[in-house]
């Protein structure tokens, strides 16, 4: 056994009941990627038993020739929506923990600004679960002149449906969230969850708004955001921005190897090397399915949402918007982990199939790779990422009918369009002669 710098001890795939061939299978999807333009690089971490049986960086941190290559323990990613769950969510086990807070809570009793109306009526459980009736989202960035003008603004916004009664998965509702821990914790959320997770973990490369001295670690994301300049070290997520970096649901940037640790931990039901971080009836609690197929601020696989066919019942994780997701399976002792930055000038016509696909994928065969856990049913085996379906696809034809002939735009060469032209041409002509003489069909 060796150990893999601050992350977990790396073990080979047959000490803990894996296929090395059957893991090799991830190489070739997460490459697929790349190669079809989804995102420059990617960093993969696959645990089991308490070990890291695949780690590796794949790509680049950006589509340059000179750009650095990813490095799974040093490669510093956004991770988006995963803040809502290694941070947010983890900060409220640990007070609920503590009893000092309720789950059937209401909001105004920490935050008496949030109320109103029906809003006086949203509890915790309902902002964990995406039923507290707040909408999806509101463009904060474009209003707020200030973190605090955004903060009021997200305590503001009017619910968008009744408490309880419907899933609408919120951003608002886990800034909602951020802030209750700030006021019950006596602390904003950053320090909180750097005293108590961050540091007790060794996570050492997690936090929110990192130092400028880390930027040439850290993959860039957008290349023409509204703030008028390419990001990099800076959170992807306007309204976080807006709200100062540090937000409910946004704004966390991680390594995969600092998030294996994480990841770790839950499977311990809370606990790893000795540092219990949330007791294991908790851990329990907010990942089972508490509405639909949601958990406690945590998602559950379905099959769908990146978490692929064939993790078990118990399964929980999440996915961020930049290209990221995390996905624990408590039934084989094992978890999953992806982080990418695909909002970086992707070349993919469309980047959010690629990532979706290979998410899928990349569950899929950790799992298919345990030869010690529990059957599978009889179904298809076949990766995603080798058949590539969506993920350049031509645009639509034009009307032969208006236009002559149709252009394909695909990601194949200028060159061999070139070569292809004088022949399509021709068939094109061909068969327009023969269209006059038959009738038109619907």
């Amino acid at each position: 056994m060796t150990r893999a710098g601050d992350g977990l001890p790396i073990k080979s795939p047959t000490e803990v009941g894996m296929s090395s061939s059957r893991l090799s299978a991830i190489e070739r999807v997460i490459e697929r990627g790349i190669k079809a333009g989804g995102y420059p690089g990617a960093s993969v971490v696959v645990g089991r038993k308490g070990a890291a049986v695949f780690e590796k960086g794949f790509g680049k941190l950006s589509w340059s020739e000179s750009s650095t290559a990813v490095d799974a323990q040093r490669t510093i990613y956004d991770v988006a929506s995963l803040t809502k769950v290694v941070g947010t969510t983890t900060a409220i086990m640990i007070l609920f923990d503590e009893k000092k807070i309720g789950l059937d809570d209401p909001v105004v009793n920490y935050i008496p600004t949030f109320g109103g109306g029906d809003k006086d009526k949203v509890t915790i459980r309902q902002l964990l679960t995406h039923t507290s009736g707040l909408p999806a989202g509101r463009d904060i960035w474009r209003i707020a002149q200030t973190p605090l003008e955004a903060r009021a603004l997200v305590l503001s916004t009017p619910l968008e449906g009744r408490p309880g009664a419907q899933y609408i998965y919120s951003d608002l509702g886990a800034d909602v969230l951020g802030l209750i821990v700030e006021v019950v914790a006596g602390e904003p959320l950053d320090k909180f969850l750097t005293r108590r997770v961050f540091e007790p973990l060794g996570m050492n490369e997690t936090m929110f708004r990192p130092a400028d001295s880390l930027r040439s670690r850290i993959a860039p994301t957008e290349v023409t955001p509204p703030r008028g300049y390419p990001l990099r070290g800076e959170v992807h997520d306007e309204n976080a921005y807006a709200l100062g970096g540090v937000a409910g649901h946004a704004g966390l940037f991680s390594t995969a190897a600092d998030l294996s640790v994480f990841a770790q931990m839950m499977l311990n039901g809370g606990e790893y090397n000795g540092v219990q971080i949330i007791s294991k009836p908790t851990v329990e609690l907010f990942t089972s399915r508490a509405f639909g197929h949601r958990a406690l601020g945590w998602d559950t696989a379905e099959g769908d949402y990146g978490s692929g066919r064939f993790l078990g019942p118990t399964a929980y994780g999440h996915t961020g918007f930049t290209g990221t997701s995390m996905w624990i399976d408590p039934e084989r002792e094992m978890f999953v982990i992806l982080l990418t930055n695909r909002v970086h000038a992707a070349r993919a016509l469309r980047p959010a199939k690629v990532i979706s696909d290979v998410r899928a994928d990349l569950s899929d065969a950790a799992v298919l790779s345990v030869l010690d856990g529990p059957k599978l049913a009889s179904g298809s085996r076949r990766f995603r990422a080798d058949r590539e379906v969506g993920w350049n696809p031509p645009p639509p034809r034009a009307s032969r009918r208006r236009h002559g002939s149709s252009r394909h735009h695909t990601i194949a060469s200028a060159t061999s369009r070139s070569r292809a032209s004088s022949a399509h041409k021709s068939s094109s002509a061909k068969k327009a002669t023969a269209r006059k003489s038959t009738k038109k069909r619907r």
